[in-house]
């Protein structure tokens, strides 16, 4: 029997191929450029699962990620958190004082702007797909920012971990086609809320759980696009969706909003 494939962003040595290792062990890696690329392989039935990013223990959601989860036929099955060690990558023979650009993904350069500002303070800043696809920008004036388990021949990679904050953790999602179903019991429940735009509302949505003991562990806005100055609640609560209690409290919570949606189950 051929092994799962699992879809993740790439290329090779991405974290998100080293999350999907951890979630979806035996599944091979199949690697995309993209996040919107690694969904369309999830509904295309190029993946059976994928592995994505959903929040950093530094500057939060992977908001590229909330909105995607949002809309497409994927639901969350399992997470889990890696530890994240950022090292400054440089050609062998290039110096700190040659360095004119500095590649990476956002979310990296974000963590690791205070040896940035002090170290490199007028190099370029660029922000690439992945933190593995800086390697291959790579020349005598450029740098990456990368993980700590990158091998590269020719490449040099800090001693030390470069971030701002070194105890540092991403959470990342195994995906699976919502068509699938969601677990039917889990220790967490991840889903989206738009409340009534009107006074009130919002602590209407979060007495549905509070009167049931229940702890919320997470929540975050986003605007909605269409409509201006209205906002889109990601909301993750602590709760076995099997328990009757919070079953009730979620449809409490459907009935007060304009639109509500289970995102995951998993735990």
């Amino acid at each position: 029997m051929a092994a799962q494939r699992a879809a993740c962003l790439g290329p090779a040595g991405s974290y998100s191929e080293l999350a999907a290792g951890v979630l979806c062990p035996g599944a091979r890696a199949v690697l995309f450029p993209t996040f919107s690329a690694v969904f369309d392989a999830l509904e295309g039935g190029e993946a059976e699962c994928a592995v994505i990013p959903i929040e950093n223990s530094i500057q939060g959601g992977v908001l590229q990620n909330l909105d995607l989860l949002e809309t497409r036929d994927a639901c969350a099955v399992a997470e889990t958190r890696l530890r994240i060690d950022h090292r400054l990558a440089l050609r062998e023979g290039v110096r700190l004082s040659d360095v004119t650009r500095v590649y990476s993904h956002e979310q990296a350069i974000g963590q690791c702007s205070r040896f940035l500002d002090t170290f490199l303070p007028r190099a370029e800043r660029i922000f690439t797909h992945s933190t593995a696809q800086s390697l291959s920008l790579l020349d005598a004036h450029s740098a990456g920012i990368v993980g700590a388990h990158i091998r590269a021949e020719g490449v040099v990679l800090s001693k030390e971990n470069i971030a701002d904050e070194k105890n540092n953790f991403t959470q990342f999602f195994l995906l699976r086609r919502r068509l699938e179903g969601l677990p039917r019991g889990g220790k967490t429940v991840f889903f989206s809320a738009v409340c009534e735009h009107r006074p009130g509302s919002l602590l209407a949505l979060l007495q549905c759980f509070s009167s049931h003991g229940i702890n919320l562990t997470r929540i975050e806005s986003r605007p909605i696009p269409s409509v201006p100055g209205e906002y889109r609640f990601f909301i993750e609560i602590d709760g076995d969706p099997s328990a009757r209690d919070v079953q009730e409290a979620l449809a409490r919570a459907q009935g007060c909003c304009r639109s509500f949606r289970i995102l995951g189950i998993y735990g």
